[in-house]
């Protein structure tokens, strides 16, 4: 197991992203699980640092796209040139054929160009009039979008929240991080001190020893357990998906592998339970009436479905 990489990402990753070591572990985790990371949070508390802090420790070619109202598809997924000396239409990749792709204020665009992520993050295919071409792998969006109600902004579909693997948030740091942040930023960019310490296929082959973590039937039972806990709770409308099912399975792998082992344990999925489900599960009228919270739902859930027990076979 490449455990020793990992951590090295991670060290690196922490030159410029200064107390907040879970939301770095939750992201490396969903990056080796295969998977996507949104990131729901307040400007200005360094989403877009740490995305440029993984894939330059992880040498990976990223694009930046600030999505605004007047984007189109085609800014995202590029378009078809005629060229008049060869008589035929050639391909103008967009900023989405790369490794790491950060999307800035992914709902402050229309939803006809935020579904044009779609078919990219669930297939890793872009199609362009009629010819579909593969994007480089590994290939990983991280998306920030502003607070539910900020001016300018569109609730992103179901269809596509779901494609994320986690949603995270940074938040303001404390009084002690935040000198430390101020002191990092003292006439130099701290991402200048990230040196590369794996490759994208070094990152190809981490999620191949992801993917052979080894999970028993009684993990896959709670994680089935839990699932099936946010679609019968009284106060949610919508429960998780079994792509979120899958999702937090894969998740599960990563928590282990990153502990240096090669098989999951309960506290793998409650660990990661919040980050997979918090923008999956959509609350009732008779939650918003009593002021109940997604995190004290999922809480609840947690609380209320058994951890599996060594040893002892679940019902």
């Amino acid at each position: 197991m490449n455990g020793n990489k990992a951590a090295a990402i991670m060290a690196e990753v922490k030159k410029a992203v200064i107390g907040k070591d879970d939301c770095v572990e939750k992201i490396l985790m969903a990056i080796l699980g295969g998977g996507h990371v949104l990131m729901d949070d307040i400007p200005g508390v360094g989403k877009t640092t740490m995305a440029l802090a993984f894939s330059r420790s992880c040498s990976l070619e990223e694009n930046r796209m600030q999505f605004t109202p007047d984007v189109m598809p085609s800014d995202i997924t590029g378009f078809s040139i005629y060229r008049k000396d060869t008589s035929e239409f050639v391909y103008q990749p967009g900023p989405i054929m790369c490794n790491l792709f950060l999307a800035d204020e992914i709902n402050r665009t229309s939803p006809k160009t935020q579904s044009a992520l779609l078919e990219v993050m669930e297939e890793g295919n872009v199609t362009v009039d009629g010819v579909t071409r593969e994007v480089p792998k590994p290939f990983i969006v991280i998306a920030t979008q502003n607070p539910a109600g900020s001016s300018g902004t569109q609730m992103l579909p179901d269809s596509q929240l779901d494609r994320f693997m986690i949603c995270t948030s940074m938040g303001y740091p404390d009084v002690e991080h935040e000198i430390e942040i101020i002191k990092n930023h003292n006439g130099q960019n701290p991402l200048e001190n990230i040196v590369p310490v794996v490759n994208g296929e070094e990152i190809l082959e981490m999620q191949a020893e992801v993917e052979q973590v080894f999970i028993h039937d009684v993990l896959y039972q709670y994680i089935a357990h839990l699932v099936a806990a946010t679609r019968e709770h009284p106060m949610l409308q919508l429960g998780v998906s079994p792509r979120g099912t899958i999702a937090l399975t894969r998740m599960a792998k990563a928590s282990a592998y990153l502990n240096g082992r090669n098989y999951v344990v309960p506290s793998d999925v409650s660990d990661v339970f919040k980050d997979v489900v918090i923008h999956r599960i959509m609350m009732n009228a008779k939650a918003r009436v009593n002021h109940v919270t997604a995190d004290g739902i999922i809480e609840n859930i947690l609380e209320s479905v058994p951890k599996p027990v060594p040893g002892k076979r679940q019902g």
